[in-house]
C-alpha cells in the first residue's frame, strides 16, 4: 500500500502536521491583528471610515475572486494528481498560478495608485493596519506561487504521481492558508 494512501490520523492531517502548525500560526498572527484593527476603528471610528473610503472595493472584490479561484484550481490539481492524471493536475496548477499572479499585479497596482496619492504607511491608523496586514499577506502569496511553481515542476517530471502527493497536499494548504487569510482580511478592510 502506497504511503500516502494509509489510513490517517490527527498527528498525520493532509500535508503533515507541521505545515497545520504553520497554518495554525499565520492565521492566529492575523486574527490577532485583526481584533487590534476592529478595537482601534471603534475608537476613532471617523478616521478609519474616511480612510476605507479612499481603497478600491472593486478590486477587493476581483482579488477576492482571483485567489477563490486560484484555490479552486490547486484543490483541483491535487485531486487529478490523486486520479493519476499528472497532465491534467498540471494544467490546473497553471490556472492557479495565473490567478496568483493576477492577485499580484492588481494588489501591486492598488499599492502604486495608494504611492502616488501619498497614503503611505504613517497616513492614518486605518492606512498603517492595511500597509502591514496586506503586504504581509502579498508576501505569503509570492511564498506560495514559489511553491506551486516549483511543485508544477516536478509534477510535470513525474516526480509527484498518484502514490506520492504529499508535498503537493502540503503546497496546497499554504495555498489554501493564503485564500482564508484573504477572506478574513477583505470584509475587514474593505467592507466594514
Amino acid at each position: 500500500m502506497p504511503e500516502n494512501s494509509k489510513p490517517r490520523n490527527i498527528y498525520y492531517p493532509p500535508g503533515g502536521i507541521l505545515i497545520w502548525m504553520i497554518v495554525f500560526v499565520e492565521m492566529f498572527t492575523f486574527m490577532i491583528a485583526l481584533a487590534w484593527f476592529v478595537i482601534r476603528r471603534n475608537a476613532d471610528t471617523e478616521v478609519f471610515e474616511q480612510s476605507q473610503q479612499l481603497l478600491n472595493k472593486q478590486f477587493g472584490i476581483f482579488n477576492t475572486l482571483f485567489l477563490v479561484t486560484a484555490g479552486y484550481f490547486m484543490a483541483n490539481a491535487l485531486h487529478k494528481l490523486k486520479q493519476g492524471d499528472n497532465q491534467a493536475s498540471g494544467n490546473n496548477i497553471n490556472l492557479s498560478i495565473l490567478m496568483g499572479l493576477m492577485f499580484l499585479l492588481l494588489k501591486g497596482y492598488e499599492y502604486s495608485d495608494k504611492i502616488s496619492l501619498g497614503i503611505g504607511l504613517g497616513y492614518s491608523d486605518f492606512f498603517t493596519y492595511y500597509w502591514l496586514l496586506t503586504g504581509f499577506h502579498f508576501i505569503h502569496v509570492m511564498a506560495g506561487l514559489v511553491i506551486i511553481v516549483s511543485l508544477k515542476f516536478y509534477i510535470k517530471k513525474k516526480h509527484y504521481t498518484s502514490s506520492n502527493y504529499g508535498d503537493v497536499e502540503t503546497g496546497a494548504v499554504f495555498w489554501h492558508m493564503c485564500d482564508l487569510i484573504w477572506l478574513m482580511l477583505f470584509p475587514v478592510l474593505y467592507l466594514m
